[in-house]
């Protein structure tokens, strides 16, 4: 009898997800980071195992936040600070200039996870509206462009 491959510690765990008929509905996978668990899910456990993979590695690469209470201004802040040392000054601070400008005024209170595409589409549509005649004005059609571009 072959035995049963067991995962090695710290490469999470995946289970299934039952109904109140004990039929498998999907499975869900879990693992820790700083004591605190987090999960991922999917209808097989292949797909589980791949998104678990995935969810541990951007971990690894700081890539965790909790969508349910961070706001888009206070992740754009955070990734702000991320980035400024890898791009050049004057490209970073174009994009300081953008966010706060465009994006933070109309966005910014808007939690992550309630943020939708309509959000997106009416900002972008003010944006297009509110088009000023001047020169060097920061809501042209080419800034629109670039900012959904980031």
């Amino acid at each position: 009898m072959a035995k049963k491959k067991q995962r090695g510690n710290g490469a999470g765990t995946v289970y299934p997800r039952k109904n109140k008929d004990g039929k498998v509905i999907g499975y869900r996978g879990s693992y820790v980071v700083n004591g605190k668990r987090y999960y991922v899910s999917a209808k097989t456990k292949t797909e589980t195992e791949q998104k678990l993979r995935q969810s541990m590695t951007d971990a690894d690469r700081g890539l965790i936040f909790k969508a349910g209470t961070l706001t888009l201004g206070d992740y754009f802040d955070k990734w702000l600070s991320n980035i400024q040392g890898t791009v050049r000054q004057r490209t970073w601070e174009r994009y300081e200039q953008l966010v706060r400008v465009h994006i933070k005024p109309a966005l910014s209170s808007i939690k992550l996870r309630d943020l939708t595409r309509t959000h997106l589409k009416n900002l972008y549509g003010q944006k297009l509206e509110s088009l000023s005649p001047a020169r060097f004005s920061t809501s042209t059609p080419r800034c629109t462009r670039h900012s959904r571009t980031r």
